[in-house]
C-alpha cells in the first residue's frame, strides 16, 4: 500500500487533473474523492478521460478523509479553511485555493472578501529556501496560476537587484479552464472562440500574492481570456537598475537545479502548446532595444504547474519523495 490520498473538490478541472496525476503516480493511492453537486456520481462519468478510476464521489466533509495520509483541497476560494480545520494535524494538506496563501489578512479581505483563514507555507519550491520548508511542514498553500508564471519570471531578477521592484508591468493570457468548471455565459464556446478579452483589469486577486512572492512593490497586471482550454502566457516587464543587465543569465543561474523550469535557448520563445500536459515552465528574457526595459516571457499549463502539477510537486516533497515523482517535464503535441 502506498501513500493514501484524498481529493476534495475532485469534480472540477483542477480536481480532475489531480485525479489523473494520482492515477499515474507510483506511490499515491486514491482513497477518497469528494464533490458537492456531483456527490454520488462515478468519477469516470464526470471525467471520461479517467475511465479506469473506479470510484464514486463522496460528500465533501472531514470524515470522508479519515483514511488519508495526504489531502488535496481543490475547492473554490474561501471554502478550504473550514474543511482544513476539521482534518487532524498529522494529515498532510495541500490547498489549491487561495485561502492560505497571503500573509496579510487585510489584502485577503480586499481582494477576496470574508475572514482570512491564516497563512501556510507557500507552495513554490523554486523560491529560495522553499524546498526545505515545504518538506518540513504538514500544511502548504499552492500558488495561484498567474502567480506561478509571473513569479518564476520575476523573482530572481528582483532578488539579484537586476530590476526595479517598483514598476513591474504584466500582460498575461489564460485559457478558459482557469475560470473553473461552473457554467458561465462569457465562457461559452460561442463567446470565447475568435476573441480575446481582458478581465479584472487593475484588480486581479493574484496581485498581492505575486508581490509577496517576488518582492515587487508596484505591479500592474492585465489578464486576458484566450480562446484555448489550457495554458498561460505571461509577458513581464520591468526597468533595469544597472546598465548591461543580462536577465537571461540571471534566470539560468537561478533555475540551474530546478527540474521543471527551463530557460530556453537564445532566440527561442515560450508558447503555451509546448507546456501542455506538463509541470514545466518555459522562460525567455531580453532587453527592449528602445525602452531598455527587461522583458521576460513565461509559459505554463495552468492546470499543470499552475495548479495540480504544482500541488503534486509540493506533496512529493512533503512525503519525502523526489519532487519529480509522477510528473512530466515534457509537454503533449500537437
Amino acid at each position: 500500500m502506498g501513500i493514501r490520498v484524498g481529493v476534495a473538490g475532485a469534480s472540477g478541472y483542477a480536481g480532475g487533473e489531480l485525479l489523473r496525476l494520482i492515477a499515474g503516480h507510483p506511490e499515491f493511492e486514491l482513497v477518497a474523492a469528494t464533490a458537492h453537486r456531483q456527490a454520488g456520481e462515478r468519477v469516470s462519468a464526470v471525467h471520461p478521460q479517467l475511465v479506469g478510476v473506479d470510484q464514486v464521489f463522496g460528500a465533501t466533509e472531514p470524515a470522508a478523509f479519515a483514511d488519508a495520509d495526504l489531502v488535496f483541497l481543490a475547492l473554490p476560494h474561501g471554502e478550504s479553511g473550514a474543511l482544513a480545520a476539521g482534518l487532524p494535524d498529522t494529515v498532510k494538506v495541500v490547498d489549491l485555493g487561495a485561502d492560505h496563501r497571503l500573509r496579510d489578512g487585510a489584502a485577503w479581505r480586499r481582494y477576496y472578501g470574508g475572514e482570512h483563514a491564516g497563512t501556510w507555507s507557500y507552495g513554490l519550491p523554486e523560491l529560495p529556501g522553499q524546498r526545505s520548508e515545504i518538506a518540513g511542514v504538514t500544511r502548504v498553500a499552492n500558488t495561484g496560476c498567474y502567480a506561478v508564471a509571473i513569479t518564476l519570471a520575476l523573482a530572481p531578477l528582483v532578488a539579484a537587484g537586476a530590476v526595479s521592484p517598483a514598476d513591474v508591468v504584466v500582460v498575461a493570457a489564460s485559457g478558459t479552464s482557469g475560470a473553473g468548471k461552473a457554467a458561465k455565459t462569457h465562457l461559452l464556446g460561442s463567446e470565447v472562440m475568435g476573441d480575446l478579452s481582458p478581465y479584472k483589469v487593475g484588480a486581479h486577486q493574484h496581485v498581492p500574492e505575486i508581490k509577496q512572492a517576488t518582492g515587487a512593490t508596484g505591479l500592474s497586471l492585465t489578464p486576458i481570456l484566450a480562446p484555448m482550454p489550457r495554458g498561460i502566457l505571461a509577458t513581464v516587464t520591468a526597468l533595469p537598475l544597472t546598465d548591461g543587465v543580462d536577465p537571461r543569465a540571471v534566470l539560468a543561474q537561478a533555475y540551474a537545479d530546478s527540474p521543471f523550469v527551463h530557460v530556453l535557448p537564445e532566440g527561442a520563445w515560450p508558447h503555451t502548446g509546448a507546456t501542455l500536459g506538463s509541470n514545466s515552465c518555459h522562460l525567455q528574457a531580453t532587453v527592449d532595444v528602445d525602452s531598455g526595459r527587461v522583458i521576460v516571457v513565461s509559459a505554463i499549463d495552468n492546470l499543470g504547474k499552475g495548479a495540480a502539477g504544482q500541488a503534486v510537486q509540493c506533496a512529493n516533497l512533503m512525503v519525502g519523495l523526489p519532487e519529480q515523482t509522477g510528473l512530466s517535464v515534457y509537454g503533449v503535441a500537437p
